[in-house]
């Protein structure tokens, strides 16, 4: 079978790998769709794991099914999550699943940019989710990326209510923006470098789109009635972008850091200013559990977002250097998709 193998954002290979075989309590998937995501391309995280399949946004059928299996059967449409949380440790007890050492040990074989796929015992038991009839493939990559959008936005504490403040128009951010706006936010706000991904913001649901160079904070206040922002979402990693959060939350507001950040990213905080003075919460999310991704596939099953009119580009295996050479750029794409079947 063929596999793309990271080795540089520059450097992505097609080579050629036995199809894994499956042992008890194993599902092989045929994989037929994969999304490539910003994370995939944030070389800081992925160069100590170069010669390694990436791909996490995966969407295809199970055509083998390991001794044991009694709750999935061959011919299923799927989506998968390639990190399960063990439902047994102290941190899932408490609901803190994204944190379950699990999740960082499982893992698809060899990874979502392949044409077949193992799945271990703990994925198989805790990390499929049945497509039915009415959800495409395509669709199915985005079950991931939602699921993360859904519990961001609920350990933010999300209110219609609110206004809401979108830092980076890249995919995250537009899940962002349809999730807010699909559940009535009362005004979205966006900002980005990038003029083609602010059109996109206006498309999928912000009332105001500001290029970052502008006094982001004085036009907030001009369409928001003289206040700032009740939920800021920082979907970008860059220190500037942490910095217009803390200026731009309003008073009793939350921010939610929702991108990756580098680990030698440091920035200084008035406690006193931002805790003190103005009461506002500082949320972070990573990940989700397979409860987030069973909410997001309702929410594509009922066809609540228009999520196909968020694939730009649609590129075969052997095209993904090009894939990711556009995502890692960040300028005239948005979500670029693994068609394996071509």
């Amino acid at each position: 079978m063929k596999v793309a193998v990271y080795y540089s954002n520059k450097d992505i290979r097609i080579e050629e790998r036995p199809i894994p075989k499956i042992g008890e309590g194993e599902v092989l998937i045929r994989n037929y769709a994969a999304g490539i995501c910003g994370s995939d391309v944030a070389e800081w995280y992925r160069l100590g794991k170069v010669g390694r399949v990436l791909g996490h946004e995966i969407a295809g059928e199970i055509v083998a099914v390991g001794e044991g299996v009694k709750h999935l059967k061959e011919g299923l449409r799927v989506s998968a999550s390639h990190h399960v949380p063990c439902y047994q440790c102290h941190d899932c007890r408490l609901g803190n699943h994204t944190l379950c050492d699990a999740l960082g040990k499982t893992n698809f074989d060899p990874g979502g940019f392949a044409e077949w796929i193992r799945l271990p015992p703990l994925n198989v038991s805790h990390g499929v989710y049945p497509l039915g009839d009415n959800i495409s493939y395509e669709e199915g990559t985005f079950v991931e990326p939602l699921a993360c959008t859904v519990r961001g936005q609920r350990k933010a504490g999300f209110r219609s209510e609110q206004t809401v403040f979108v830092i980076g128009c890249g995919i995250a951010g537009l899940l962002h923006i349809q999730l807010a706006r699909m559940r009535g936010v009362r005004r979205m706000i966006a900002t980005d470098v990038q003029e083609y991904r602010l059109n996109a913001a206006k498309k999928f649901g912000a009332d105001f789109a500001f290029l970052s160079t502008e006094d982001i904070l004085g036009r907030i206040q001009e369409v928001n009635e003289g206040r700032l922002a009740d939920l800021v979402i920082v979907c970008a990693g860059k220190k500037t972008a942490i910095d217009l959060a803390l200026k731009s939350v309003e008073r009793g507001g939350t921010i939610l850091f929702f991108a990756l950040n580098s680990p030698d990213q440091e920035i200084s905080l008035s406690l006193h200013e931002i805790f003190w003075k103005k009461g506002v919460t500082l949320m972070n999310s990573y990940a989700a559990s397979p409860q987030d991704h069973f909410e997001a596939m309702e929410i594509i099953r009922e066809g609540r977002l228009h999520l196909k009119e968020m694939i730009s580009h649609r590129l075969g295996l052997d095209e993904i250097g090009k894939g990711f050479e556009m995502v890692a750029q960040a300028q005239h794409s948005l979500k670029v998709l693994i068609d394996l079947t071509r």
